[in-house]
């Protein structure tokens, strides 16, 4: 039994016993002059070429890492003999724990939040235009969008723009969407009006009647070309105005800009590493406040953007809880995408990975009696943020203690 000399967390020098290599791993003593190798920072980050969702990180070659704990690289761990003399250990180290727990790889992206979709509303009544909204109001559903001649524009939820006049005896997809509008408005009961009926009946003109009374509109029971504007939001919020009050209202003309009201984060991913990425990956929104939310990725592109530099897709994230992300527009965030996970497995610090030189990685064990033993292992996810790595390996549990530099 050889004895060896290391700092400990502590920095005080004191010798510890040392296990001689049976099956669960190699002697820490080497040959003369050799040491392990503890890498400073842990192996590169794997190849991004594609996604996985599950399996183990690609190992990187053990010289490729820097040496920062005992100093060296376990050349023969092997080939130790009886008259060789102890290692003499000059690092300070501590200790670490294996743990089982579920780890997450994470990719560290810019983003702007802002507000979901853009919509240009455009103008299908004739006259001059008396009112406009002011950028940044939100107009609700049901509510006056703009005037033209003093009559109210309302706004209305649906995909089908207005293009004709809709009255009893109407049918079509124009008049389901009204009739949708009219029953979420309250102006009639899902019992009077069935909100996928694409007939204008009876009870879609008294309804109607109701809200052109509400809006101050005259109550024909028919909506005229251009007394409604039809967007497939329950709620615009104005990001920029074409038209001039006092103008002409151009049918045809676009009047306004808006968005949505819905919050949204919105990256421009380098094209290659679009396969990294997922809808439903979960995230986290580091915000110019400086506090953190959480989020979920909605859409990834499928159409990519040349730029100057680099060629893009977008990928598009929803907060969950977009109250959190205040109110601000096209504002940086950083965002955190969990791009794949382990669960209950072994970690440890990734600063107690020692590299051989053969090629591979072992952890230095340390047994309830001060007996030390290396274990090699096997290298799986690596947790960034955490700055831990899934291990496995022949011996090795969790709650052993293993050896880390000293912080």
């Amino acid at each position: 039994m050889t004895t060896e000399t290391r700092h400990d967390a502590m920095n005080t020098e004191h010798p510890r016993k040392i296990e001689p290599a049976r099956d669960t791993g190699p002697s820490l003593n080497a040959g003369p002059g050799t040491a392990p190798d503890r890498p400073e920072a842990g192996p590169p980050r794997r190849s991004r070429g594609g996604r996985r969702r599950t399996g183990p990180v690609i190992m990187v070659s053990a010289g490729v890492l820097i040496a920062a704990g005992a100093g060296a690289v376990i050349a023969d761990p092997f080939g130790m003999r009886p008259e060789d003399p102890p290692l003499q250990g000059t690092s300070a180290t501590g200790l670490a724990q294996v743990t089982r727990e579920t780890l997450a790889a994470r990719t560290q992206e810019n983003g702007t939040l802002g507000f979901a979709g853009t919509y240009d509303v455009v103008n299908q009544a004739g006259g001059t235009i008396t009112r406009l909204p002011a950028v940044g109001q939100v107009i609700r559903q049901g509510r006056v969008l703009y005037r033209v001649d003093g009559k109210p524009v309302i706004l209305l939820r649906g995909a089908v723009p207005v293009y004709r006049d809709l009255s009893q005896g109407s049918k079509g997809a124009d008049v389901r969407q009204l009739n949708a509008s009219l029953v979420a408005l309250g102006y009639a009961t899902k019992a009077e009006i069935d909100p996928g009926s694409d007939y204008f009946g009876t009870a879609t003109y008294y309804a109607l009647r109701k809200l052109q009374d509400k809006a101050g509109l005259t109550e024909t029971g028919v909506l005229a070309r251009g007394q409604a504007v039809f967007v497939p939001e329950t709620a615009l919020r104005i990001t920029k105005i074409s038209a001039v009050r006092g103008g002409a209202a151009a049918r045809g003309a676009v009047v306004l800009r808006a968005s949505s009201t819905r919050r949204q984060i919105t990256i421009s991913l380098h094209a290659g590493r679009q396969g990294e990425v997922a809808a439903g990956d979960k995230v986290t929104i580091s915000l110019p406040s400086g506090k953190s939310t959480p989020g979920v990725v909605s859409s990834v592109g499928k159409v990519a953007t040349k730029g100057d530099k680099t060629t893009t897709v977008d990928v598009r994230i929803r907060p969950s809880r977009p109250r959190e992300t205040g109110m601000l527009d096209q504002a940086p965030v950083q965002v955190s995408i969990v791009t794949e996970t382990a669960k209950d497995v072994l970690s440890v610090p990734v600063n107690a990975l020692l590299a051989q030189a053969r090629g591979g990685y072992c952890v230095e064990v340390v047994a309830t009696d001060g007996a030390h033993r290396l274990i090699p292992v096997t290298t799986g996810l690596f947790d960034d943020s955490a700055g831990t790595v899934q291990v496995s390996g022949k011996g090795l549990a969790a709650g052993q203690n293993v050896v880390v530099p000293a912080s």
